[in-house]
């Protein structure tokens, strides 16, 4: 978690998109049509950003002002607001209004320095729904130049219970396959807790997932212990994600196994939530990627670096953890292994800073240290 390789005096050479060479500048022996100098500013890996519900439509203005008041947020989810008032309101638009409304946040997620960014589901919830929302997903990997990954995301069960088991069904049944024969969908997450999935339904969720070849995730640890963590470990998840409520017991799990325990600093920062264990995770062996979390109701962060910096503040990482964590690691957490590194043979994704010191990227709060952003060697922002 805090092996980075520091080159000073740099340079990378780029060809057809992708890095060819890295290293001292003094070294280079090879020719070039063209030359950027970037006047000894810091480059870092583009980040890659694991976490993110970034199609939704309306808002969730009134449960905020609410839980300013004091209502807690399973409350306001128990009587229908939160997810629920955003499902609705997903539901009142169309596919073509779900790219619209989505593209701006992507595009404040890149400025961020995001190159690549996973998007969840979640909001459509109905199985047809759910596969608007995906092709929405799609359609927005077209249109921005970051690299979009798409997560199936089995948010909420219904609100009756007679309808809980049916509903499961559809999931498994039609849900699931469709998106995997459709190549819409490269995992599959399910919420675990309380109010929502209870460890034994998510593993038939998973399952159903993994017989489809689509990798799994969890979210789970947000607000109670109730299996979601253990399961993953034991499943294989490729991330379990919050984590807030994680045990000491747990994080040893965690350290043991081989998925990546993704930490969502926004989310501590705007429902008031104990942070993430992240520097006991760490120090316990796990590997700890951060995201953004970027939702209408319990994190509306638009900016990668800042969860990198928020991780620093509240989470108890260091700057060279979190850059880990918001690269090679995260990458990790989506099942990438060409993200997250400035290396010969891998896409050229890499953030060209304000400052000469890397260290900026996660240090700044409220300026953007990121001076430009280049995606497969073209730069995108500046």
């Amino acid at each position: 978690m805090r092996e980075l390789l520091i080159i000073a005096h740099a340079a990378v050479a780029l060809a057809d998109g992708a890095f060819v060479w890295v290293g001292r500048e003094a070294d280079w022996r090879g020719n070039a049509e063209d030359v950027v100098d970037l006047h000894r500013r810091a480059v870092v890996p583009g980040l890659v950003d694991p976490h993110t519900h970034a199609v939704w439509a309306g808002d969730r203005l009134a449960d905020f002002e609410a839980r300013t008041a004091g209502v807690g947020y399973e409350s306001i989810l128990a009587a229908g607001g939160g997810i629920w008032s955003t499902i609705r309101a997903t539901a009142a638009v169309s596919e073509d209004q779900l790219v619209s409304l989505a593209r701006p946040r992507i595009d404040a997620l890149t400025s961020s320095g995001a190159t690549v960014i996973e998007v969840k589901t979640g909001y459509g919830f109905t199985p047809d729904a759910e596969l608007a929302s995906l092709r929405a997903i799609c359609a927005l990997g077209k249109l921005t130049p970051a690299r979009i990954v798409p997560t199936l995301l089995i948010h909420v069960p219904p609100q009756s219970v007679a309808e809980r088991d049916a509903y499961l069904s559809a999931v498994c049944a039609k849900l699931i396959p469709e998106a995997a024969e459709r190549k819409l969908a490269r995992a599959v997450d399910v919420f675990v807790e309380r109010e929502t999935w209870s460890a034994l339904e998510a593993e038939r969720i998973l399952t159903c997932a993994q017989r489809n070849g689509l990798g799994i995730k969890l979210h789970c640890e947000q607000f109670h212990n109730v299996g979601g963590l253990e399961l993953g470990v034991k499943m294989g998840a490729l991330s379990v994600d919050h984590l807030e409520a994680c045990r000491p017991d747990q994080i040893a799990t965690l350290a043991a196994g081989q998925t990546i325990a993704a930490i969502l600093p926004g989310v501590s920062l705007h429902l008031g939530l104990p942070a993430a264990p992240g520097r006991k995770l760490i120090d316990a062996g796990a590997a700890v990627a951060i995201g953004t979390d970027l939702n209408p109701g319990s994190s509306p962060l638009f900016s990668t670096s800042t969860a990198l910096a928020l991780a620093v503040r509240l989470n108890g990482l260091t700057p060279h953890e979190a850059l880990i964590a918001g690269t090679v690691n995260a990458a990790c957490a989506l099942g990438l292994s060409d993200a997250g590194r400035i290396e010969a043979g891998l896409p050229a994704d890499f953030l060209v800073l304000e400052s000469s010191d890397w260290r900026e990227l996660v240090y700044a709060l409220g300026a953007n240290p990121v001076r430009e952003a280049w995606i497969r060697g073209e730069k995108v922002s500046a």
